[in-house]
């Protein structure tokens, strides 16, 4: 559910002009748990499918799908995230099918994967797990770590019922993890906003706080990567350039690595007309159901 919006002065006319564009929403079950997605453009165009990172949801690309005009765009809840059911306990492999299994609801031939964060990891195991599914995937500042950014602060946060009186006030305590300077007045609104849902005593986040899934062992999936793929790494993020040319070696045939100028760690809150130009561009070079690496 989404609480009312409050006007807010200072907005671009491109960032009202992508919110004009509201996505269909539909759900698709997968392994018994109903999977929210939403989907901008037209039927028939090349698929491109957009993984959230972790405790975020599908709103998060609400700015930046619109503006991907080439593809029809579909961008889900996670299991355990957004609108989506919540599950018993998370896997990579589950968040994994789920992708899949939404691209193949929308009929999406073959489609490029990206995703930021932890969900950069999902893209990943959906190239390695399912290769005849995707054409390419990418991953927006996903790290060679061993958990995800989000979850050590998270899991300190963690409590039984965690909510507010007021939308407004969970609106001003809303905060990326991990922090970074520059969020976007606009943007923020409109994510916070949309991150929250009515409990019986005011407001809550919408994420499963039991949401974390075991990790990926990157060093040992990325060499086993055949279709083409490609990382955004933000300049003020988490992925430097000594993780970007140790991730790169582990590909078979390189890893492209697109550099976004001055982003933090989420660049859909500060740098996301440069992040829609990278993914037009990346998009322009991978024809779409081109041939898989070997």
């Amino acid at each position: 559910m989404s609480c009312p919006a409050t006007e807010s002065a200072g907005v671009p006319a491109w960032f009202e002009e992508a919110l004009a564009a509201t996505p269909e929403r539909r759900v698709a079950e997968v392994d018994g748990t109903p999977i929210a997605y939403r989907v901008w453009g037209e039927a028939g165009r090349p698929g491109l499918v957009l993984v959230h990172g972790g405790a975020a949801h599908s709103g998060w690309w609400d700015h930046i799908a619109p503006q991907l005009h080439s593809h029809r765009v579909v961008a889900l809840d996670l299991s355990g995230h957004g609108d989506s059911g919540r599950r018993p306990a998370y896997d990579m492999a589950t968040w994994a099918r789920e992708v899949v299994a939404v691209a193949a609801a929308e009929d999406l031939d073959r489609p490029v994967v990206l995703g930021h964060s932890m969900g950069g990891w999902v893209a990943l195991i959906v190239g390695v797990g399912h290769p005849g599914a995707v054409s390419a995937v990418a991953v927006v500042d996903s790290p060679l770590v061993a958990r995800p950014p989000e979850e050590d602060r998270l899991r300190e946060r963690r409590r039984p019922s965690w909510s507010y009186a007021t939308a407004e006030e969970a609106v001003a305590r809303f905060r990326t993890v991990p922090h970074q300077d520059v969020l976007l007045p606009y943007v923020r609104e409109h994510v916070a906003r949309n991150s929250l849902r009515r409990v019986e005593d005011g407001w809550s986040w919408k994420f499963d706080p039991q949401l974390w899934g075991r990790p990926p062992a990157l060093p040992e999936l990325l060499p086993r990567l055949t279709c083409p793929a490609a990382l955004f790494r933000c300049e003020k993020g988490l992925v430097g350039r000594r993780m970007a040319a140790e991730m790169a070696g582990l590909v078979a045939g390189g890893l492209p690595v697109v550099e976004l100028p001055d982003a933090g760690h989420h660049p859909v809150f500060d740098q996301p007309l440069a992040l829609v130009t990278g993914i037009r561009t990346l998009l322009a070079f991978w024809p779409h159901g081109g041939p898989a690496r070997h």
